[in-house]
């Protein structure tokens, strides 16, 4: 039996969490064209007969801006420190030597993959050239192309995987797919639809608490609160006339009933925390 932690690195927007996604066969992270959309470090468990892999999403590597990004950043670090195995996922489209400069600061003391995604939105000859370029990096023990977006490759990754996984115990029961709840899951779900409805800062200045998850006889009761910062922005999540959180509401409770298998009562509420991104007491609060 193989099984270890295999680890999702690169720049934001570098299709991270779809080949987690792609890679499980079912959605686990949220994903947004707006870089930023992953947060937290999110575990992908894939078991077979003869292996289990623990995958790991984890944010995009940035410099950190304010308090909320230090924790993200923590999450990479945390994912660094045991990882059996590394995934280094580049957009063709990046800028390469970025890509690099990045990659090589990692120091990675495990073996890791390179991947070349989004090839199906570029010319052959330009995968042939980013290949070239990263074909003699040290930290690039093997190099494939795909599309995570399209499933492209993602067997030959997971074989390739699972055999340079060393041998162990599971860690995991074979019928777990992770390790988070499902509060959790509702919560980015609706903050997925956040970033899908709105521009500019409202995204990025909003999270979501999930206060209430009962299960009835014939459905789930589900409350959550939207925090953002600033009273202007409450109005805006809001709407004239309740319009936009409304539509928050029904796109997101549609996913939650797909993701749960079950009717949902969704209540949802916007609280005002100014900063909340650069405080300590609050981030701690909303799992940060």
């Amino acid at each position: 039996m193989k099984t270890g932690f295999v680890n999702i690195f690169g720049r934001p927007n570098a299709g991270k969490s779809t080949l987690l996604n792609a890679l499980m066969g079912e959605k686990l992270a949220i994903v947004s064209p707006k870089v930023q959309t992953t947060r937290h470090r999110i575990k992908g468990i894939l078991t077979e007969k003869d292996y289990q892999i623990i995958f790991s999403d984890t944010p995009g590597i940035i410099e950190p801006k304010y308090k909320l990004h230090e924790r993200m950043m923590q999450a990479v670090k945390g994912s660094l420190e045991d990882a059996d195995l590394a995934l280094l996922l580049v957009d063709v489209n990046d800028n390469w030597e970025e890509c690099d400069a990045i990659f090589s600061k990692l120091r990675l003391k495990v073996p890791s993959l390179l991947l070349i995604n989004k090839v199906d939105t570029v010319m052959p000859d330009k995968v042939q050239e980013a290949k070239a370029f990263f074909l003699d990096k040290k930290y690039a023990g093997a190099i494939f192309t795909l599309s995570a977006i399209n499933g492209g490759q993602v067997k030959q990754v997971i074989r390739e995987v699972a055999n340079r996984l060393p041998e162990g115990e599971p860690f995991f029961a074979e019928d777990e797919i992770t390790d988070l709840s499902e509060r959790f899951f509702v919560g980015e779900i609706i903050r997925e639809k956040i970033y899908e409805l709105f521009e500019e800062e409202i995204p990025y200045q909003t999270t979501v608490i999930v206060h209430e998850f009962k299960h009835k006889s014939s459905l789930i009761k589900i409350g959550a609160n939207i925090i953002v910062q600033r009273e202007t922005q409450k109005s805006i999540i809001i709407g004239e006339g309740g319009k936009m959180i409304r539509q928050i509401g029904t796109n997101a409770r549609k996913d939650i009933e797909k993701f749960l298998q079950s009717k949902v009562f969704l209540e949802l509420f916007v609280k005002v925390r100014p900063k909340w991104r650069e405080n300590d007491l609050f981030l701690k609060e909303y799992g940060y």
